[in-house]
């Protein structure tokens, strides 16, 4: 068989129809020179049809795969002069077989006829040799998605490279200006770019998706010798105009630097940790993994069979919203093109469900939860306080917003690692701290969440404010 894809129409507008279902796409600007993602996605997904067709015809019983196309652009400044300009551009095919109930993948970077060709074959003779698993296979086929809504992602620009350094050196230039205490910078870095992609499968499914993403970030150095302290912040989002501005990030950055600055050890003992919001989604993350189908049937998990029992305190739901619109995870199928939709995970403390793809849900006796590839847009329940006010409310105890080393245990739950912040007396920050160790076990931890700030970060699929918890030991050098 010869892959043959049709020519890009760069002036294509109107909708893509995806198993009968119109995608309204964005046309490109004429002239801009940047990609149409509607032309780009036709192709790929002439292309899909062509390579399942291929397999069939090799004798798979059934086939997925995903097809990409992305580019990037990614320029760094450091002390106002240019240090690396990037850009790259990627596409790809990844390939899974299946022989009855045996699988086999493969894949490619290379969309080359020939090379195509090759990936198909070695997939398929792999696949012959495998073993056979009673929950290989497609998700079935009644959940794949049928509506295909604009979650307004795609906000691309031009492949500017000295718009962008303009940007980088702006918020570097603000962060080094904004405290004479700034002592050196370990440079900022402006990022944008586009991805395409198209998820096929032997049902008959056929979903594309695009997407933009735009950052900005920079590390200040403040301090001499061994008093140096360093700091950062940054700003992440689909559409560049919803940034923070240059001389935001560059006046943020230099605040948390320097306010790291002369920094004293921490009482040990028991406390309450205040986990700011970039840090306590780390929190939400380990509780994910431990209610994954994955860690659940390889029974490496502190949460197994809590199904229906309380993982959180009262009052807390975990909702996953895969439909927010310029939602940092949204889309309207997941990996094996299983509708996506919003549902609990947590609801009043209580474990709801697990997070399931085809294959873990087989091996669990269950339904697949559209959640192969990982969740979408998780929201967690918050309070009013921001996290002056639960600073306040905290009295005495340790905040963290830097998290170090890897110290935890996700079959037994136990969790130890290194943190920096700032110590809390009487309701205020004392002092900075930058050598501490908090310790616990996540099972108690995540029961003892005292409150939820209402700062939510929203740079993250995962959204949660800061996270207090009532009690956790904190080694220091007091």
């Amino acid at each position: 068989m010869n892959f043959q894809s049709p020519i890009p129409n760069p002036n294509l507008q109107g909708t893509l129809q995806v198993n009968n279902t119109s995608v309204t796409q964005r046309p490109a600007q004429a002239g801009s020179g940047m990609v149409d993602p509607a032309s780009t996605q036709a192709r790929l997904s002439e292309l899909a049809s062509q390579v399942l067709e291929r397999c069939r015809t090799l004798g798979a019983s059934q086939a997925e795969l995903a097809l990409n196309e992305d580019a990037g652009l990614s320029v760094g400044v450091r002390l106002g002069e240019v240090e690396t300009i990037e850009y790259t551009r990627d596409r790809g095919l990844s390939l899974t077989v299946y022989f009855g109930q045996r699988k086999a993948s493969a894949s490619t970077a290379d969309l080359d006829p020939a090379s195509i060709e090759a990936t198909i074959e070695q997939a398929c003779a792999i696949a012959r040799h495998t073993e056979d698993d009673a929950c290989a296979g497609l998700a079935d086929a009644a959940l794949m998605a049928r509506e295909f809504p604009d979650f307004d992602l795609w906000h691309p620009l031009p492949m500017d490279a000295d718009a962008a350094i303009q940007r980088a050196l702006a918020c570097e230039a603000a962060g080094r200006d904004a405290d004479r205490r700034i002592a050196n910078s370990e440079g900022a870095n402006a990022a944008h770019g586009h991805s395409i992609s198209v998820y096929a499968n032997s049902h008959g499914f056929i979903g594309a998706e695009c997407g933009t993403s735009h950052s900005l970030s920079l590390s200040l150095i403040a301090g001499e010798g061994e008093q140096m302290q360093r700091d950062y912040w940054y700003d992440a989002h689909c559409h560049q105009g919803l940034l923070q501005s240059p001389e935001e990030i560059g006046r943020r950055a230099a605040q948390r630097t320097v306010a790291r600055l002369s920094p004293r050890p921490a009482p040990t003992g028991s406390f309450p940790v205040l986990f700011s919001a970039e840090v306590a989604r780390s929190l939400i993350g380990h509780l994910l993994g431990a209610v994954s189908g994955g860690a659940l049937y390889r029974r490496a998990s502190f949460l197994l069979d809590h199904l229906g029992k309380p993982v959180l305190p009262r009052g807390i739901d975990l909702i996953e919203r895969p439909h927010l619109v310029r939602g940092h995870r949204s889309a309207a199928f997941d990996a094996e093109g299983v509708a996506t939709r919003e549902s609990a995970l947590v609801r009043d403390g209580v474990l709801e469900r697990y997070v399931l793809g085809s294959y873990s849900a087989r091996k669990l006796g269950l339904e697949s939860t559209a959640n192969a590839g990982g969740v979408h847009n998780l929201q967690i329940s918050t309070g009013t306080d921001d996290m002056a006010a639960l600073i306040r409310g905290m009295g005495r105890g340790l905040l963290v917003t830097e998290l170090m080393g890897q110290g935890v245990n996700t079959i037994t739950g136990d969790y130890s690692r290194g943190a920096a912040g700032f110590w809390v007396e009487n309701g205020e920050i004392a002092f900075p701290v930058d050598e501490a160790t908090i310790a616990g076990n996540l099972k108690d931890m995540l029961l003892g969440i005292e409150a939820v700030g209402a700062d939510v970060d929203t740079r993250s699929h995962v959204l949660t404010g800061s996270i207090l918890i009532g009690r956790m030991m904190v080694a220091g050098g007091e």
